[in-house]
């Protein structure tokens, strides 16, 4: 039979088929995340847990016969699999797997990594294949036209919820038994706390993540970190390039503001970019960072050293600050590793400057089109925030150096101060990394960081804050006001005066919001003196994770009040710019004016 027959043969049963094999793999794929769950979460027997990763594998095999019917089912096979190469590369390794472990009775992933020292490799291996399908399905599931109107919904709204199932999703799996070396389990506002810390990529702990949690509570963790650092930009783009039906002016303006681009569409490839950028440079900061752990940093194998290499290289690239070191990267073994802080450093000044200005500076594309057009600038923004960013940088080494030299840099020689002053600079403002006892900073110190970690990071970035463009904006505002001129001027360009109006309502938003929760703070937890409570606050507003090490000590209800600052600080500000996007209603009239003194 040719393939045109084999295609007559197969049409009129077509559309029953991918609704059976739709359905099929919607129902196993909630079965393999829930037997997944309940095995690394719960079960404690082993003849239990090899039952359950035999039903596992099953469902995954399952997976490799829907894959093969969608071939055969495809009318233009050969363009099917172009599109579905690594669904297929995937598929053929879970093949593989099975056929060597159950038919020929060698599990060829399991030996394959053992021999290496990465023991875990089969459980991994059955979490990345589940979760991917379960991507693939969500798209799948968005794709269809029945869900799109069901979903036609506010940008605020679809980024609030994301975050609160995220949040709400990681408190319920940090409670499972499995989950932590606590013989009564996590409390659930402890598991709120550090899974709102690690959603909105904070980095402030109740608990030290190196040892209380277990391996796959660590895992858990740095999944959340991933998908919270991603989630700003990812959400925007991925439900503005699959919800091309029903998608009206704010997903637009939304997105024109976050990405600078020139229409909806131009973001309809943009998610692919964005997660192979980060986990390019996720991949590169690994290695590295695989290689400069000193030999006083002793691991118990090879598969360890790897671990500990990802997981500091995303929570880095993340700027979310989370370590596996009892102190962090002040503990003994690291805090006088300069070259991997210089790593680290790099790695969140990466993260901070946001992806628009990434992909227009370090893009294949972008450097392609400067190549043939030297005189091609940056765009705008990529100026502003790298300036900008630079700019703090160097500010608040040079400060940190001159109020900390005899202090808590008495015992380092002058380089070493040097590193370690630029390091704490580079991290104040986002990533919540510290390499010197926080507690033992001057006061004058503290309230340089208090005013870096309220600027923050840049737009479509990682971090958090009030984002270098608006404290930049409000600068030029400012300077223009004093100067009597008109117009706000920055690149050969006039800034909107609603432009210098929004960056005025998100900075007072963010010190309304600030003051209140610090008011609050006073109540709960008047045991703190004030200054630690108002650092506590910020930190956890602009998404750092500094502290002066009184997060652990605070009430239960401080606990609540500071993962409500990271949430709000987390979505707070890009919902209020959402809201100010939106179109406000004309009038054909205008009031008189009015004066009032100021000032």
């Amino acid at each position: 039979m040719n393939t045109e027959s084999l295609n007559r043969f197969l049409y009129g049963s077509k559309l029953r088929a991918y609704a059976l094999m739709r359905h099929t793999a919607y129902t196993l794929t909630g079965a393999a995340l829930g037997l997944l769950i309940y095995a690394h979460g719960v079960e404690q027997d082993p003849m239990m847990l090899n039952k359950l990763y035999k039903a596992i594998d099953a469902i995954l095999s399952i997976f490799v016969l829907i894959y093969l019917l969608r071939i055969v089912y495809a009318f233009e096979r050969a363009k099917f699999l172009r599109r579905t190469w690594f669904e297929g590369i995937l598929m053929g390794i879970i093949f593989l797997n099975e056929f060597s472990t159950y038919v020929l009775g060698f599990p060829l992933i399991y030996n394959l990594f053992e021999s290496i020292g990465i023991p875990l490799s089969v459980e991994v291996y059955r979490i990345v294949v589940s979760l991917y399908m379960l991507v693939l399905l969500v798209i799948e599931l968005l794709e269809t036209k029945v869900h799109l109107k069901a979903l036609q919904v506010k940008p605020a709204i679809t980024f609030i919820v994301s975050f609160i199932s995220l949040i709400a999703i990681g408190t319920g799996l940090f409670m499972l038994p499995k989950m932590t070396n606590a013989p009564d389990g996590m409390r659930f506002i402890d598991a709120l706390f550090m899974a709102t810390s690690a959603s909105c990529i904070t980095g402030l702990v109740v608990v030290d993540p190196g040892t209380y949690f277990t391996l796959s509570g660590q895992v858990l963790l740095l999944l959340l970190v991933q998908l919270g650092g991603l989630g700003v930009m990812t959400f925007a783009t991925f439900f503005a390039s699959l919800m091309r039906q029903g998608i009206g002016i704010k997903q637009h303006v939304a997105l024109h503001e976050i990405m600078e681009s020139e229409s909806l569409f131009s973001t309809k490839g943009l998610l692919p970019k964005l997660i192979l950028l980060t986990l390019s440079i996720e991949a590169v900061g690994a290695s590295i960072i695989f290689f400069s752990w000193g030999p006083e940093v002793r691991f118990e194998s090879v598969a360890g050293k790897i671990y500990f290499s990802v997981f500091h290289s995303v929570s880095g690239f993340c700027n979310a600050g989370f370590s596996l070191f009892p102190e962090g990267l002040y503990t003994a073994p690291v805090r006088f590793s300069y070259v991997l802080h210089l790593i680290i450093a790099a790695l969140v000044i990466l993260g901070g400057i946001g992806f628009p200005t990434m992909l227009d500076v370090f893009s294949p594309t972008a450097m392609r089109r400067r190549l043939g057009a030297p005189w091609r600038n940056w765009r705008l923004l990529s100026r502003v925030t790298i300036y900008t960013s630079a700019g703090l940088l160097a500010a608040g080494t040079l400060i940190f150096f001159l109020l900390e030299y005899y202090n808590s840099l008495s015992s380092l020689g002058f380089a070493e101060a040097l590193v370690s002053a630029f390091f704490q600079s580079a991290t104040t403002r986002s990533a919540g990394y510290s390499t010197v006892d926080v507690s033992s900073l001057s006061v004058s110190t503290l309230l340089v960081f208090l005013v870096l970690m309220f600027i923050g990071a840049s737009p479509g970035s990682m971090g958090g804050g009030i984002k270098t463009t608006t404290f930049t904006i409000i600068l030029l505002s400012v300077a223009a006001t004093i100067r009597g001129r008109e117009n706000v001027e920055i690149g050969n360009r006039s800034i909107p005066h609603s432009l210098s109006y929004k960056a005025f309502s998100v900075f007072t938003f963010a010190v309304v919001i600030n003051v209140v929760f610090v008011i609050l703070l006073s109540v709960t937890d008047a045991q703190f003196q004030i200054v630690h409570l108002v650092f506590e606050q910020v930190s956890a507003f602009a998404t750092v994770g500094l502290s002066t090490g009184i997060t652990a000590g605070l009430s239960d209800m401080g606990k609540l009040i500071i993962v409500i600052s990271m949430y709000v600080g987390r979505v707070g500000t890009l919902t209020l710019a959402l809201a100010l996007s939106t179109r406000a209603s004309t009038a054909a009239y205008k009031y008189p004016a009015a004066h009032l003194a100021v000032g």
